[in-house]
């Protein structure tokens, strides 16, 4: 991979923030302003992540509340940005199994602020931009080391799809082994 390659494989990376629960909006937010807010924050490192129709079903299978009034509060929102995230590496089973064992355990805020930094950390280690991942709390509970699994799985999956998009783009030659001669892949 060139130099420009791994620029921009790491940049979306060095610039992606979740928002902390503190920071999610108080007011209520209808499902398509929702959907766009989430979009919008998880963007960076991936795309087309929920939509409407997801999140309806979301809340027909019991993974967050019904909206009051049209409406999603906070706790709500922070369940659909984790959702919206670890789906892509998780079963709906798992994940609504996952989310029910958290709140057996942590407060929704303390847990979803756990993920945002975990998150944060993991991709930064992954993509190369830290030496090693930060350890969040010392908590010594299951779910918080399943949590950090998510965590991993779900960064390297993003990283393993960036690198596959860039060397598409770069049309990187491989070595085909059999005939020791080099070809581009994809």
């Amino acid at each position: 991979m060139t130099d420009t390659g791994k620029e921009k494989l790491t940049a979306d990376v060095e610039r992606f923030h979740l928002p902390r629960y503190q920071q999610i909006p108080t007011v209520g937010l209808y499902l398509e302003q929702v959907t766009r807010y989430i979009s919008d924050m998880l963007s960076p490192v991936q795309e087309n992540c929920i939509t409407n129709s997801m999140v309806s079903n979301y809340v027909k299978k019991k993974l967050i509340a019904n909206p009051h009034k049209k409406q999603y509060d906070r706790d709500q929102i922070a369940y659909l940005i984790f959702i919206a995230a670890a789906k892509s590496v998780l079963s709906l089973d798992d994940l609504k199994q996952m989310i029910e064992m958290q709140q057996q355990t942590y407060s929704t805020q303390k847990a979803y602020d756990y993920f945002c930094q975990e998150l944060e950390s993991a991709l930064s280690y992954v993509f190369g931009l830290s030496q090693t991942p930060t350890e969040i709390g010392s908590d010594p509970f299951d779910e918080k080391t399943m949590l950090r699994s998510v965590v991993f799985t779900l960064s390297n999956k993003i990283y393993l799809e960036k690198c596959l998009v860039v060397i598409r783009e770069e049309g990187i030659p491989v070595r085909d082994l059999e005939s020791n001669t080099q070809t581009t892949i994809f």
